[in-house]
């Protein structure tokens, strides 16, 4: 194949994997900074038709890694944020070593906009969100100490395409209608939009019945006891809640380990508020109930923030929605 006239990585695979008929389409990095061991296990579940798209992982148990402490940093916030900001659930979107079947890229290539390095990322958050099988495969990876990839541009474009695409999540308007799975099991829509919706009215009845916790214990309990307490029920409602309701998940599966993250989670909640609190009998050691309360509700709202940012993230990712989608049927 001819040289393409502009550059760019995004294009540059756009136009190799649409000129080509193979079954299976794959790239590695041109330094080989991937060990080529890991080729077959890239393409094998591909080949079997078990998975759809196939990538290497550099943050994976399994993987053997050397470069130095800059990259490694920067690809580990870089892969952090993804997961924070768009809830993804694969763990590496930058490494160069990818497959995926030909099939599946003919659908997938002409809903990819960007044609540089953020190409990756995007092309793997519709494959996710449509509901796609990614395989992740451990590698064996050595950084090329030569390279000339100029870092501070890359991470302005990595930036500015996941805030175009968390924009495109927030409006509803992410091309994956034609490969999103049917909506007719009942499951709540994906969309971020839809998701705060419903995490938000899950917050206000779990606001309302805090509250009433919290007024309710507060004259036998004490203060803090009352706080720990009410957030603690609340906490364990609102993640049962939030799983069926907001991400869509039934069955037993997987509900033990979702309360125990959920519970994680709540420590950070008990945090604000308690700290809250403290701070308030710091300033005014005899407040009045209604100032008590108010304070101990917007630290609420703020924990409730930082719930939400960490279900997307952490406990609920959609890679392990999926997972468990598929565990249940």
């Amino acid at each position: 194949m001819a040289a393409a006239p502009e550059k760019g990585r995004g294009r540059a695979l756009h136009a190799a994997w649409s000129g080509s008929r193979a079954p299976v389409l794959a790239y590695v990095d041109v330094d080989l900074s991937t060990d080529l061991a890991a080729l077959l296990p890239l393409v094998a579940p591909l080949i079997s038709g078990h998975s759809d798209i196939a990538i290497g992982t550099r943050l994976a148990r399994g993987s053997r890694v050397v470069r130095g402490p800059k990259r490694e940093a920067i690809s580990r916030c870089y892969n952090a944020l993804l997961r924070s900001t768009l809830a993804v659930g694969f763990s590496d979107a930058q490494c160069g070593f990818k497959a995926v079947r030909r099939d599946v890229a003919e659908r997938l290539l002409p809903l990819v906009k960007d044609s540089g390095w953020f190409f990756d990322t995007e092309l793997l958050v519709i494959a996710e969100r449509a509901g796609l099988r990614i395989h992740e495969v451990p590698v064996d990876w050595v950084d090329d100490p030569d390279s000339r990839v100029d870092i501070l541009s890359t991470a302005l474009a990595d930036l500015r395409g996941i805030a175009r695409i968390g924009r495109e999540l927030a409006r509803g308007t992410l091309p994956t209608a034609g490969l999103r799975r049917s909506a007719a099991d009942g499951s709540p829509p994906a969309g971020l939009a839809a998701q705060l919706l419903r995490f938000a009215a899950v917050g206000a009845v779990s606001s309302v019945g805090y509250v009433l916790l919290y007024v309710a214990l507060r004259p036998v309990a004490g203060g803090q006891a009352a706080n720990a307490l009410a957030l603690l029920l609340c906490a364990l409602a609102n993640t049962a809640a939030n799983r069926r309701l907001t991400f869509g998940l039934r069955g037993r599966t997987g509900a033990l380990r979702h309360q125990a993250q959920g519970l994680l989670v709540f420590t950070i909640g008990l945090a604000l508020t308690s700290g809250s609190l403290a701070l308030l009998h710091r300033t005014n050691p005899t407040p009045a109930r209604g100032t008590e309360v108010g304070v101990l509700v917007a630290a609420n709202l703020a924990a409730t923030l930082v719930r939400f940012l960490l279900f997307r993230a952490w406990v609920f990712p959609a890679g392990r929605r999926d997972e468990t989608e598929a565990t249940t049927t």
